[in-house]
């Protein structure tokens, strides 16, 4: 078993990145600039947003924090990203999900430019992802990819399983890990929470990616020998043994699973700095674009 270090991998990356800032600067253009919009104090949310924060500041870009009451409107908020869609010294911004229940998240993402959707979340990045043309891809799938990528794991030719449907992560991953070209050339199936005999559909993946949101969810039983395993999930679990009451988990139960597979990402330290990163991959596929 070797773990897929997502820690290292997105360090690597994001040094490359910096390098490639400070280039940029020395020809006179300016950092790569990305906004970031929160709206209400979702404490995991602002835990986010403060890493991307920190990772911007780190390669040298430049960013910025717009931080809405929760009882915004949504005109108000609208308007916020028009204002962003206008300015032309940035070149990327992502609204923070989940957004508070009276605003209504996909009249949200449709009012981002497709130019400036680094998160790749718009209709129109996600329908041209889909057709393999040029696209921001959204940074979690885009981050598992580029970790499949530097870590050479072959997938042509591979069944991978992905556990998981959301438009977030199971739906574009299943759309990358098909598409022509490396990683890709892989036979998907996409399980979920209606998916009949689950576990023998799990047990077939020479590539399983779980991202189901359920705590443990995958264990040993449900993981071919030799698979490589890619756990999405990051959830909080009770734990009075720890100082802050819980401890995080991944929806694989890592201790037994891991004893099976031939590569496998941990929690955390996988698959989450991996979308930080990529999202700042993405503020740079922006940033050259504009010149």
């Amino acid at each position: 078993m070797e773990l897929l270090d997502g820690k290292a991998v997105s360090k690597q990356l994001r040094n490359e990145l910096a390098e490639e800032v400070k280039i940029m600067v020395a020809a006179g253009r300016r950092p790569p600039h990305l906004a970031v919009i929160l709206v209400g104090k979702n404490a995991a949310s602002e835990t986010y947003v403060n890493a991307k924060v920190k990772a911007c500041k780190e390669a040298g870009y430049e960013s910025s924090l717009l931080h809405f009451p929760p009882e915004i409107s949504q005109e108000m908020l609208l308007h916020g990203i028009d204002e962003l869609n206008e300015n032309e010294d940035l070149d990327g911004f992502i609204v923070q999900l989940p957004l508070p229940s009276h605003i209504d998240d996909k009249t949200v993402i449709e009012r981002i430019l497709p130019a400036k959707d680094v998160d790749g979340f718009h209709p129109i990045n996600v329908g041209k992802m889909a057709l393999g043309l040029d696209a921001f891809i959204s940074a979690t799938p885009g981050g598992i990819v580029e970790l499949l990528k530097r870590y050479k794991i072959e997938t042509e030719g591979k069944h991978c399983v992905v556990l998981g449907r959301s438009n977030i992560v199971g739906g574009p991953m299943s759309i990358l890990m098909r598409r022509n070209t490396y990683p890709g050339n892989c036979t998907v199936t996409i399980a979920h929470s209606r998916t009949k005999n689950i576990k023998e559909v799990c047990k077939t993946a020479d590539i399983l990616i779980a991202a189901i949101g359920k705590p443990d969810y995958v264990t040993a039983d449900m993981v071919k020998e030799g698979a490589v395993v890619i756990d999405v999930g990051i959830n909080r679990v009770d734990d009075d043994t720890r100082e802050r009451g819980y401890r995080l988990t991944g929806d694989v139960k890592f201790d037994e699973v891991s004893k099976k597979s031939s590569f496998i990402t941990p929690v955390p330290g996988g698959v989450g700095p991996m979308t930080i990163a990529y999202l700042l991959n993405n503020a740079m596929i922006a940033a050259r674009k504009r010149d």
